[in-house]
């Protein structure tokens, strides 16, 4: 199984400079909740907008065109056919967590999509892809805390492929 993840601001903002515009505890939590013990995929300029960090206790896959590229740790995939073939042998859920450029390739061979929603607008670069929302139900909403730590109403939205 295929999960796309991401959060997003209200008018669709993933990335700035390489990172995440806002800084939210509470989704960061999420995302390691659902993806821990599972295998995360994500695009070259996000493996190294994160400094070229492996997170523990997840198989990391970088997705790039350069068939030199390397990543200590990590295995480094070039194609979405070889994504789809690795996704197929697992037994867990397979996490599609970015950028830009990966969602576009893959949107449409995952099977769910979790997507936070932040409510505020951030300045950034990178914008999540269209997405044809037709083909996709809405199963259920849960609402983010807001806190001392957490300063922007958000939810957590799961989507299923109709």
């Amino acid at each position: 199984m295929l999960i796309a993840l991401w959060a997003q601001d209200q008018k669709g903002l993933i990335g700035a400079d390489g990172t995440l515009p806002w800084h939210l505890p509470n989704d960061l939590k999420f995302f390691k909740e659902q993806t821990i013990n599972n295998t995360i995929i994500m695009g070259r300029k996000t493996f190294e907008g994160m400094g070229k960090r492996l997170l523990p206790q997840r198989t990391t896959i970088v997705l790039t065109s350069d068939r030199d590229y390397q990543a200590n740790g990590a295995l480094v995939m070039h194609d979405r056919e070889e994504i789809l073939a690795y996704v197929k042998q697992q037994e867990h859920p397979v996490f599609l967590t970015g950028g830009a450029g990966v969602f576009e390739a893959m949107i449409d061979d995952c099977d769910q999509l979790y997507r936070t929603v932040i409510a505020a607008e951030f300045n950034g670069d990178v914008y999540f892809p269209e997405i044809d929302w037709t083909q996709w139900k809405l199963d259920h909403v849960i609402d983010g805390i807001v806190d001392e730590k957490n300063h922007y109403p958000h939810q957590f939205e799961f989507y299923r492929r109709k």
